[in-house]
């Protein structure tokens, strides 16, 4: 009856249901299925006998009929909605399950319909049937979600890159910087791209070139250059961006990226700097070589003459002895370049007065200043200044300065030599009012092979190691060299600290009172050394200071013995076969009975890395070797002292 009401309503309607691609179902107002198109029994892989007459939800039990996504209405809700107000009613997505094959075995397909659900009224218009109007858009769906996938991975893509991904306009006149980390100024969307703005003058021309002929050519752009970084210093960048065209072959847009590429070109810059440098030097080494050998080469050819009367003899003599002394000094500040720079230097460390070792280097390099005419003055402090150093090392690290600075001093200059005290520190200042150096020169004036400007005639001499030679020597001492110049004309001033120790045989009286402390209350020590001698050495130095010692060369015969005698402290070798000292260390630590003993660390492993190294075993001091003893014996002192203490205040 109602079918037939409805065909008799429409009836062109009956002529499109069948031979229509969409699917179609008409339901009347208990949403029953009164007919069925061929089309929607295709999509839904049903036949007619299994729909008809059957209420809408039951009919198709395996689709869920909902859409995807959260906060949408339902298929119901849709149809409840026109049988409630007589309004056709549109969802945007419908995802549906078809069953594939038999549908026995669980399988589905994804589809995606577009639903839209009108209502039909009869002659009175009362709602009588409801069409529900379903296309298939799965493709367009699929489409879609690729394309969302296709962004998303994008965007992971570019969030893990440290480049800049940006986007540019046909003619590079606006930018988007898509995501990455931006080394760059960001522009979150499309803004107006001005060169200038990334960009530093020298390089400007350069690039809008590169951009021209990109753009001309509609090809790839890529160009290494210097920018301007967000941080506010200039880098370096490399840049690439390939054009997007469109049908007709016009640039739509380009894709780029802009790769931070300071850290290699910095790295590319000293590389050919040191470069420099070194053909610099090997010109200086030939010509330095090569002016003695003249003298030398002219004195032998003289020597071939007969006749020459002793006089003469004697002045040739004296010139080949000069000349080859000159070579020999050159030699040596080669080789000692090259054993510091490869660690072999072992300096022979021993309490000094600095006054003492500056009077030794104003004498060897007096004949230099003398023959320049310059009038060198010489400030020392009243009292010691003692450093633990080398002698030999120390001579030469003022000698190089004085011979510096009498180089660079046009002849009748002042050079001025002092010597600072503070608490700590031991301060040799040597000034001059010299040619002075550059600004630009200043940070890598301790560099190897490194010369300020010279005139051709090379009249300072010297091979461009001697600053190098100093900055190594005094940082092996634990000291540090600085310099100061006004520029170009006015002057230079080195600064090298040292530091200070207490002047042998005038011990502050705290120092005089741990020492005694140390030798009255006694301590139990164990020294623990492979090398025999050096544990023999230093086991006499601290008995003769009022300890018990006890020496083993062995870290496992340590560690058991250490569980017997409980020393007060440890002085242990890191390089120990078998088990090293850290590890003694982390056993001792381990042990009842030298758990809270003290651990010192002697070794001649003296890098900041070897110090936490230490620290982290459980060591409480790091001594390097060769041991600084005035220390060594401070440091028991307070600990025999304390110790001492206890004992008074708990009583026998």
């Amino acid at each position: 009856m109602h079918m037939r009401t409805f065909i008799q309503t429409a009836p062109d309607f009956t002529a499109i249901f069948a031979a229509t691609a969409s699917g179609y179902l008409i339901l009347d107002t208990a949403l029953m299925i009164v007919d069925v198109n061929g089309a929607y029994l295709e999509l839904t892989r049903r036949n007619r006998e299994s729909v008809l007459g059957r209420y809408l939800f039951d009919a198709f039990p395996a689709n869920p009929l909902e859409p995807e996504a959260d906060g949408v209405k339902t298929l119901h809700e849709s149809l409840e909605r026109v049988l409630q107000t007589g309004v056709a009613d549109r969802l945007a997505v419908l995802k549906y399950d078809i069953p594939t094959g038999t549908g026995d075995d669980g399988a589905f397909e994804e589809r995606y319909w577009s639903p839209i659900n009108t209502p039909v009224f009869d002659d009175q218009r009362r709602l009588t049937h409801i069409i529900h109007h379903a296309v298939d858009i799965t493709e367009q769906v699929l489409s879609e979600n690729a394309l969302r996938e296709s962004e998303r991975r994008f965007r992971a893509l570019t969030n893990a890159t440290t480049d800049v991904i940006y986007r540019m306009s046909p003619n590079w006149t606006h930018m988007h910087q898509l995501d990455g980390r931006g080394f760059l100024k960001d522009t979150t969307a499309f803004s107006e791209y001005r060169l200038a703005d990334y960009v530093p003058p020298e390089d400007l021309e350069f690039v809008r070139t590169a951009i021209e002929r990109a753009v001309r050519n509609k090809s790839t752009f890529e160009l290494e250059h210097r920018v301007l970084r967000t941080d506010g210093n200039r880098g370096w960048t490399y840049s690439k961006a390939v054009p997007i065209l469109d049908a007709g072959g016009e640039i739509r847009e380009w894709i780029g990226s802009a790769s931070d590429i300071t850290v290699r070109k910095l790295a590319e810059e000293q590389l050919t700097s040191a470069s420099r440098r070194k053909d610099e030097f090997l010109a200086m080494l030939a010509h330095e070589l090569r002016n003695p050998l003249a003298p030398i080469s002219a004195a032998a050819d003289l020597l071939q003459l007969a006749k020459l009367d002793d006089p003469r003899i004697r002045q040739t003599s004296e010139i080949i002895a000069r000349q080859v002394r000159h070579m020999t000094g050159l030699v040596d500040d080669l080789l000692d370049v090259s054993r510091v720079t490869r660690g072999l230097i072992t300096l022979q460390r021993k309490a000094l007065d600095v006054k003492r070792v500056v009077s030794d280097a104003v004498e060897q390099v007096g004949s230099l200043i003398e023959a320049r005419r310059h009038r060198l003055t010489v400030h020392l402090p009243p009292e010691s200044a003692c450093v633990s150093g080398d002698a030999e090392r120390l001579v030469q690290v003022i000698t190089n300065l004085l011979n510096n600075a009498a180089r660079y001093t046009p002849e009748g200059g002042t050079i001025d030599l002092r010597v600072d005290l503070s608490s700590d520190i031991v301060a040799i200042v040597v000034k001059d009012n010299g040619i002075g150096i550059a600004p630009d020169f200043l940070t890598g004036v301790f560099d190897m092979f490194s010369q300020a400007q010279r005139t051709a005639d090379r009249s300072q001499g010297g091979l461009g190691i001697g600053l190098a030679l100093v900055k190594s020597l005094v940082e092996l001492h634990q000291g540090s060299v600085a310099v100061h110049s006004g520029g170009l004309g006015e002057g230079s001033e080195f600064t090298v600290q040292l530091p200070r120790l207490a002047a042998p045989g005038n011990r502050t009286p705290q120092a005089e009172n741990r020492m005694e402390q140390a030798g009255a209350a006694g301590l139990r020590l164990m020294v623990v050394d492979d090398n025999v001698d050096a544990a023999s050495m230093l086991a006499m130095f601290l008995e003769a200071a009022g300890h018990r010692v006890i020496v083993e060369n062995d870290s496992r015969c340590a560690l058991q013995r250490a569980c017997t005698d409980c020393p007060d402290v440890f002085l242990l070798d890191i390089g120990l076969p078998d088990m090293d000292g850290n590890e003694l260390a982390r056993r001792l630590r381990a042990q009842p009975g030298s758990a809270s003993s003290m651990l010192i660390a002697v070794t001649g492993y003296g890098l900041e890395q070897d110090r936490k190294n230490t620290a982290a075993a459980g060591f409480d001091h790091h001594f390097v070797k060769p041991v600084d003893m005035a220390k060594l014996t401070v440091l028991l002192g307070e600990l025999a002292a304390s110790k001492a203490g206890r004992a008074m205040r708990d009583g026998p």
